[in-house]
């Protein structure tokens, strides 16, 4: 009678096989890691992508938001708030009118949101307007092809002219009245 083969950990009479108790070979190892490395370099660039329209819809919606506010406290006051530091609220706002914490807070593009009233930019001088402003708590980095990707959204697509354009500073600047 012939025995069965048997590993010297297995039970008498137990069939050795060599791949029963292997694990991934490194060459499967390899072939799942290619095809992961390589899924992994075709969704970063989308997710950097959306990441970007994201802050365009974020920064756009806020000129738009904040620029309402302030056009509604002036037509209800008859005058613009007076010029407030970037993230700091001027005085004459409330609550009910301005999202103070929206408006103190960091941009998604950093930097802080600054009323400017009857300030000059760039060689104009503007009644109202709003910018985006580096502050010590919050750094911003300058984006040119980001602030166009702003202008297309909310404006002419030209950053030398309409409402919004590059300000002081190569800074953000949304024009609300001349």
């Amino acid at each position: 009678m012939m025995r069965a083969w048997s590993h010297s950990n297995d039970r008498p009479g137990q069939r050795y096989s060599p791949r029963s108790n292997a694990a991934f070979s490194l060459i499967e190892l390899m072939v799942a890691l290619t095809i992961l490395s390589m899924l992994f370099f075709l969704a970063v660039p989308t997710y950097q992508r959306l990441q970007r329209k994201a802050k365009t819809a974020a920064i756009a919606n806020d000129f738009r938001t904040f620029a309402t506010a302030f056009q509604t406290h002036a037509h209800e006051t008859g005058s613009w708030p007076l010029e407030s530091a970037a993230g700091v609220v001027p005085l004459e706002m409330t609550p009910e009118e301005l999202k103070f914490d929206d408006w103190t807070h960091t941009t998604p593009i950093g930097g802080k949101f600054d009323w400017e009233r009857n300030q000059t930019h760039v060689g104009a001088k503007y009644a109202a307007a709003i910018t985006i402003t580096p502050t010590a708590d919050a750094p911003m980095v300058i984006d040119s092809d980001l602030f166009l990707e702003i202008d297309q959204t909310i404006d002419d697509g030209n950053l030398s002219t309409g409402n919004f354009r590059i300000g002081n500073g190569n800074g953000p600047l949304f024009i609300i009245e001349n």
